[in-house]
């Protein structure tokens, strides 16, 4: 199977990059743009435009934990994005945001030329993680500024990441502008809770994001051992999130996730579907969350459930 595509740009004169070529006597490689001089480091393979920056958090943990599981990655694809795996052969995909590269992994086993972008240096392990998969390559990018060229991805996906920006809209629109006229674009954004869950929400997110994270992980643990007792994971959780999966080590990171990121913003469906009629996607639909039962559907329809989403997928008008 061929490199994935499209080309990489230039980020100061937006023409193509060449491959990158050794440095002497150092332990990276660049890649130096024809037209214009600019250069841009490649480290292990991966072409960095950024430092991680505020979203350190995340390169920690998805280099620390192991939290893939094939079939639940697959499950969770199809079911936050709305696109059947059997769709992807052949594809140009974009997954922006792809932390430790779980997504990337699914979309490229399903014969994809994907693209995995992330600020952080999470894109370390998801190369590690699709090393096998020559048509899945990764960069190390703001998503605001994707060094690509507009309308190139037949599908881009972004499943819980944009609201991690000072701007989650911004993001949005970004990203917009890569999806060729007709291809999808599936996002995934944390839910807006009820009044009193934000305002708790916001009370310890103001104290968490100032820990250092050692002292924050191990915080974390408790909030992991409590998700793993059934009875509390049905009930505390709702007034105070911690993760309930079946898996300690996923319920670590996933605790984590939510307390340590400096920006955390929460949406509701009619926002995301107005961002996407603005953008000119058509075909919107709403797509429900994965998991079900009387009792979820409920707690979820009235937005008390902490750490749900609201989830879109659209397609790019054709005109």
């Amino acid at each position: 199977m061929t490199p994935a595509i499209p080309r990489l740009l230039c980020p100061t004169c937006r023409q193509p990059l060449p491959d990158s070529q050794p440095v002497p006597d150092s332990a990276e490689d660049r890649t130096t743009c024809a037209a214009c001089g600019a250069t841009v480091p490649v480290r292990q393979g991966i072409p960095r435009f950024v430092a991680s920056q505020h979203l350190e958090s995340f390169g920690r943990q998805w280099n620390r934990y192991e939290v893939a599981h094939d079939d639940e990655d697959r499950a969770t694809f199809v079911a936050k994005t709305g696109v059947p795996l059997e769709e992807l052969a052949g594809l140009d995909v974009l997954d922006a945001g792809c932390g430790g590269g779980r997504y990337s992994k699914v979309a490229g086993e399903a014969g994809a030329r994907v693209w995995g972008a992330d600020h952080s240096h999470a894109v370390d392990k998801a190369a590690r993680l699709c090393a096998h998969l020559p048509a899945v390559r990764f960069v190390q990018t703001d998503l605001k500024q994707l060094p690509f060229p507009e309308q190139s991805f037949d599908f881009i996906f972004s499943i819980g990441v944009m609201h991690h920006d000072v701007d989650t809209r911004a993001v949005f629109d970004a990203v917009a502008r890569l999806v060729k006229p007709g291809g999808r674009y599936a996002v995934w954004l944390y839910r807006r809770n009820q009044g009193w869950q934000e305002s708790l929400n916001d009370w310890l997110r103001r104290r968490t994001t100032r820990m250092p994270h050692d002292r924050l992980e191990s915080w974390c643990r408790w909030g992991a051992t409590l998700g793993g007792l059934p009875l509390v994971n049905k009930t505390l959780n709702k007034l105070v999130n911690f993760s309930a999966h079946p898996v300690y080590e996923n319920r670590l990171c996933d605790t984590f996730d939510w307390y340590a990121p400096q920006y955390q913003h929460h949406h509701t469906v009619d926002e995301l579907l107005g961002w996407y009629r603005d953008a000119g996607f058509v075909d919107l639909r709403v797509l429900p969350p994965e998991k079900t039962g009387r009792l979820y559907r409920w707690v979820y329809d009235r937005s008390l459930l902490i750490g749900s989403g609201v989830n879109v997928v659209g397609r790019r008008s054709p005109a």
